[in-house]
């Protein structure tokens, strides 16, 4: 009675919390909106930087001309939007010395004169618009250290010297802490603000993992992935050879479906089970699950952590990734496969074939569905959140949308304790994106993924085939050294100005071609992607450690295998 008594009142309390929340932002919107004056005058425009994106946060005052904006009677003044347009109302028709000043932190500063045609526009129809403004880029003290920074960040995760949350976390704060000096003391140290930093974070990201991880979490529950691996035993009647190749398609289609992080984690310890009993090398068997979850997981916008970001961002749907990149992942699949069986043919050697019935007893055991209705309820409502995947496309409806009301659904139905599955959801890993999305928002606001875009740009030209090997062979090669998630998120941009740019490219080639390069990259070493670090945690705590050599000796081979793959495919579907 007295834990109803207690949950009660925390759901109350939620409910009040929001509910003050709620009516603060409605409270607060209304504040901001100040009605204008029917008799001002309006000036109108845009403000773009070199490569043609919007400058966002910038000021745009109206002063007389020869003072200095700070000291000057402000005759108006305002903020440019997220497309860079900007509204202007002015109390009173400007005189012929009256000039617009278009400030911004990490933009030379522009001044436009009122006089002559602009002030007769505004006299005769009250409005005028000032035609698109490029700014020019400064180069400041805060933008070699958001480039320091965020660079560290990815040092720090590749060296594994701090948790990549702790190290995303310490990556922001120190943006921050920068930002607090530029506004005490030295401009030119300022990065960016609070306000704009939740800019940068894309909640549909967040609401969809976390969705999903309340929905895999039920899932896992059921025994279905124990009893998968028994069949997959069974099928192969001992032959590790034809074991792993079965062990490679289950994970590779369960990574599609769920991700590749989850099927890891519930794919290693059954397969560490049976190496044993084969007395063969576990990390045959481990690490090419671990490679074909990586490659797997790019036919579907769940798949991978990559595949989300650069939907999300992209506006690309679960039938996009599916239609455009299945058969070049299954090309792929084949390849690593052919490897893999060439890599280890003296394991395969070691067992001749036959059932271990010892082995068979265990697996079987483990395989049992103990809770049917469970399983039956959580199959159907997780069907129908594929299939809310591509009806919402459709309508314009983001996934995030469809996983939320399937949880929802589940918990609903099944009636679960809550307080364990919430406490199932990997809270860990939506406050890394969180802390990444701003720490990646840090340099884009500098301008360093517009300088990197633009080298990038010199590089290809208007070649949509050269652009789409730089960006699988690129970020591929990168992915090796640096955590491919991170990466992933930092080259979005990039493959927004060159999609701008380069004819042919409104395919969204070049996105596809960033997924197949963050992935299949990440294949290259232990530190590659989340699923290699996950893994390897998961064996050392068994006592086998997966040595960083080791996974490189495979995982590097079959990256370059892979990518080639990857490259041909996407040109023959996108250019040829």
């Amino acid at each position: 009675m007295v834990r109803h008594i207690r949950i009660w009142r925390r759901s109350w309390a939620g409910v009040l919390l929001f509910l003050v929340l709620f009516l603060s932002a409605v409270g607060s919107a209304r504040a901001g909106q100040t009605e204008p004056d029917t008799e001002a005058y309006v000036v109108t425009g845009r403000l773009l930087d070199s490569q043609e994106q919007p400058v966002v946060d910038a000021e745009i005052i109206a002063h007389l001309s020869g003072e200095e904006v700070e000291t000057a009677e402000r005759l108006g003044e305002t903020t440019s939007l997220e497309d860079g347009s900007f509204t202007l109302h002015l109390p009173e028709l400007p005189s012929e010395t009256a000039v617009l000043t278009v400030e911004s932190h990490h933009f030379n500063s522009r001044q436009i004169a009122l006089a002559g045609s602009p002030v007769e526009s505004l006299a005769e129809r009250g409005f005028y618009h000032v035609e698109t403004l490029t700014l020019e880029r400064r180069i400041t003290a805060g933008f070699w250290l958001a480039g320091l920074i965020f660079f560290g960040v990815l040092l720090i995760i590749a060296l594994e010297k701090l948790h990549s949350t702790t190290a995303a976390l310490a990556g922001i704060s120190a943006v921050f802490f920068v930002t607090f000096l530029g506004e005490a003391f030295w401009d030119d140290l300022y990065i960016f603000s609070l306000e704009r930093a939740l800019a940068f974070i894309n909640w549909e990201v967040i609401f969809l993992v976390m969705a999903m991880m309340i929905i895999i979490a039920i899932l896992e529950g059921t025994g279905i992935f124990q009893w998968t691996a028994f069949q997959a035993y069974r099928m192969s009647r001992g032959r590790s050879w034809l074991l792993v190749l079965i062990l490679i398609l289950v994970t590779a289609v369960a990574s599609a479906l769920l991700d590749n992080f989850t099927t890891m984690l519930l794919m290693t310890p059954i397969s560490l089970q049976i190496a044993l009993a084969l007395g063969i090398n576990p990390f045959a068997l481990i690490i090419p699950e671990v490679l074909a979850s990586n490659i797997g997981g790019i036919s579907t916008l769940i798949g991978t952590p990559t595949n989300i970001l650069i939907g999300a961002h992209a506006d690309i749907g679960f039938s996009g990734f599916f239609v455009h990149q299945t058969l070049g992942v299954v090309i792929a699949l084949a390849v690593m496969s052919l490897y893999i069986l060439w890599h280890y043919r003296a394991e395969w050697r070691k067992q001749a074939g036959g059932i271990s019935p010892r082995l068979y007893q265990q697996l079987e055991k483990n395989a049992r569905i103990e809770d049917p209705v469970t399983l039956r309820r959580s199959g159907i409502v997780f069907g129908a959140v594929l299939v809310g995947f591509l009806i919402g496309e459709q309508f314009h409806v983001g996934p995030a949308v469809p996983a939320l009301i399937g949880a929802t659904a589940l918990l609903v139905w099944l009636k679960p304790d809550v307080e364990h599955l919430i406490k199932a959801v990997d809270w860990t890993t939506l406050v890394f994106f969180m802390a990444l999305f701003m720490t990646v928002g840090a340099i884009q606001e500098v301008g360093l993924i517009s300088m990197i875009a633009g080298g990038i740009s010199q590089i290809v030209g208007t070649s949509l085939t050269a652009a789409i090997v730089v960006m699988v062979f690129g970020v591929g090669l990168l992915s090796v050294f640096i955590n491919n998630i991170p990466l992933a998120a930092a080259m979005l941009p990039v493959a927004d100005f060159l999609t701008s740019t380069i004819p042919g490219a409104d395919s969204k080639a070049l996105y596809y071609a960033l997924s197949m390069g963050a992935a299949m990259g990440g294949n290259g070493s232990l530190v590659g992607a989340e699923a290699n670090l996950v893994t390897a945690g998961i064996t050392a705590q068994a006592g086998l450690p997966i040595v960083f050599l080791e996974f490189l000796k495979v995982g590097l081979p079959v990256t370059l295998l892979t990518l080639t793959v990857g490259v041909l495919w996407l040109i023959v579907h996108f250019v040829v």
